[in-house]
Parts: C-alpha cells; sequence; structure tokens
C-alpha cells in the first residue's frame, strides 16, 4: 500500500493533502521505508499526518510533529512525538534538536506564512542530518500578500530558493558579470527541486566538482 492508498483508505484522524503531492514524497522519502530516522513535520493538523508517516516509514522511525496548540500533544502515541512552540522560534526549534538530534528529513506543512518558513529553514537546514532531505508545501501561498508573499517579493520562499539555484552554483559565476558569494547551500545542496507549491532540497555531506577526463588523451 502506497501513501496514496493510504490516504484514500483513512479512517482515522483527519489528513488534508493536495492530490499531487503523493507522488513527490514517494519520490524523495521511499529511500527511508524502514531505515532508522528522525522524521520533522512542522504542523499537526488534526494528527492523521503523523500517524501516515508512521505507518510509510515503518518501525524505526521517529516523528516529531510540531504545532502551537497545546491540544495538538493529545496526538502523541508510539513512534510519535509531539512538542507545542512555535516555527519561528529559534529556542524552541534548538530543543527539539537538542532532544532529538538533527532531523534526516524536514517536511514543512506549518503556519504557511512567508515568515515562519523562511525562519524555520534558516535554522534548520544547517543544522539537521548532513544527507537530509528539506521538504516544503503550500508554497502556492508564497504568492499570497496575505501571506507575507508576491510575485517578486523579496520574502516569499519560492523567490529565495530561486536565489539558491544561484547559490549552488556560485564558483561558476567568477566567470560572469555578478559575482554569487558562496554560501551553505553551495557547500551542502546536491539538488533543488521545484513542483506545483512544493521546493525540496537534498543534502550531502560531499560533491565531488572536479572536472574529469577519461582516457587523459585521444586515442590514436
Amino acid at each position: 500500500m502506497n501513501l496514496y492508498t493510504y490516504f484514500l483508505n483513512n479512517t482515522g484522524r483527519q489528513i488534508i493533502k493536495y492530490a499531487h503531492y503523493f507522488p513527490i514524497y514517494e519520490r524523495h522519502f521511499s529511500q527511508y521505508i524502514n531505515r532508522p530516522l528522525t522524521f520533522l513535520e512542522i504542523g499537526t493538523g488534526h494528527g492523521g499526518s503523523s500517524q501516515m508517516w508512521k505507518y510509510y516509514f515503518g518501525p524505526m522511525a521517529r516523528i516529531v510533529s510540531i504545532d502551537v496548540r497545546p491540544e495538538c500533544k493529545a496526538y502523541e502515541e508510539e513512534q510519535i512525538n509531539v512538542r507545542i512552540g512555535s516555527q519561528s522560534d529559534r529556542q524552541f526549534l534548538q530543543s527539539l534538536l537538542d532532544e532529538f538530534g538533527p532531523p534526516d528529513i524536514v517536511l514543512d506543512d506549518g503556519s504557511h506564512h512567508n515568515s515562519d518558513i523562511n525562519m524555520s529553514f534558516d535554522y534548520l537546514y544547517p543544522r539537521m542530518a548532513r544527507d537530509g532531505i528539506y521538504l516544503a508545501e503550500d508554497l502556492n501561498g508564497s504568492y499570497w500578500p496575505q501571506l507575507g508573499g508576491g510575485l517578486r517579493s523579496e520574502n516569499s520562499f519560492i523567490n529565495r530558493c530561486k536565489g539558491f539555484v544561484d547559490e549552488m552554483h556560485a564558483k561558476s559565476t567568477v566567470y560572469g558579470d555578478e559575482i554569487v558569494p558562496e554560501t551553505h547551500i553551495t557547500r551542502t545542496t546536491s539538488a533543488i527541486h521545484f513542483y506545483d507549491s512544493i521546493v525540496v532540497l537534498e543534502k550531502t555531506p560531499y560533491i565531488n566538482k572536479a572536472m574529469l577526463v577519461t582516457p587523459e588523451s585521444q586515442p590514436k
């Protein structure tokens, strides 16, 4: 049973997701099935998604779900840890790292306000597992002024991610007319995937960017 089938057959706690998200989840998360995993979910909702992730990843997964609503604490169960706090509170985020260690996956389905998305990303991304995956969803809100976004807004997380593409290529910009400084994105990010309303960033502890030639000379 895949995630979409689980969702369609869910009779437990409510889950709210766009249909096209499920293939994206499977594409990026399937490698973690039945492996030790710390999965940080920003936004607990009605508790159903945490149960879905617990089912999907298997018995070695530890689900950590955060929300500002105290009543969400009632959704705790075996493998699911709920902590109450704001995704834009650095001290709260650090307390999660202190308690559970660096997350392997972060899924931001929280307030959807761009200021909160940016704050969580800026604090957690450098501190998560060196080969981790960061997925922010419902980024259609990056275009909505009421969520602090806009088509050309500097606060839009979508627009920031467009800039991350340039940061990935910072070393190449030395040959252009404007140099992009190297950042944590340059040094640790192997891929950035854009989907409708979702951005996924993949980390890696090492990227070999050397130009290679084989054989060393052309055969005669």
